[in-house]
């Protein structure tokens, strides 16, 4: 590119365009930050480990490190997201619906590790010892929403579709949970089904 077309009015506005969704995007996950910090979330899993993966659902490592199986299920959003914001949003850029999938996703997580979320989880679903998510494992969160949300940017509507149902299958296999499941266990939660799941 010589400098005519780096330089033209074009090429700034279409830095400009994506420049302030990017400020806004940085902003909310330094808020975001600074409330887990608040409500009391700890920065990292206390066992002092620094592995980033944590694959055991029923160890207390889950949700304490950057990415675990549930981990999937914040893709699932961030596609469910893109579909969503592309419908409601049509007149917005793709930088804003990413912005407004980003501060969905914070907003679920300062809500999930409210204290009344956490003890609903324990009672309802097979996260017993559940004790909140640490930050860092808030902030992946958010990260594979983004990154759910480029991939249905990229897929399309039904090849998005498919993508969301091979995944939740997937994880009803591998650990007995999944994104529906999550939903269902927490909203209304089947005896039965939690049996199932603890039955692994």
């Amino acid at each position: 590119m010589d400098q005519k077309d780096a330089s033209s009015p074009e090429r700034w506005v279409s830095v400009r365009a994506t420049a302030w969704p990017g400020l806004a995007t940085a902003m909310v996950l330094v808020l975001t930050v600074l409330e887990l910090r608040r409500q009391g979330r700890s920065w990292w899993c206390s066992c002092g480990h620094w592995w980033p993966w944590a694959g055991d659902v029923w160890s207390l490592h889950n949700s304490q490190h950057f990415a675990d199986p549930y981990s999937f299920t914040h893709v699932l959003h961030g596609v469910l997201l893109c579909g969503v914001l592309a419908w409601v949003g049509r007149r917005l850029s793709w930088a804003w619906r990413f912005f407004l999938a980003v501060l969905a996703e914070a907003g679920w997580e300062m809500f999930e590790n409210s204290a009344f979320v956490i003890q609903r989880y324990r009672e309802a679903t097979l996260a017993l010892g559940y004790m909140g998510d640490s930050v860092l494992n808030s902030m992946g969160d958010v990260v594979f929403c983004g990154l759910g949300f480029i991939i249905a940017r990229h897929l399309g509507l039904w090849r998005s579709v498919v993508f969301v149902v091979l995944t939740e299958c997937v994880l009803l296999f591998w650990i007995h949970d999944n994104l529906a499941l999550n939903v269902v266990m927490l909203v209304w939660p089947i005896d039965s089904i939690k049996a199932w799941q603890m039955a692994r």
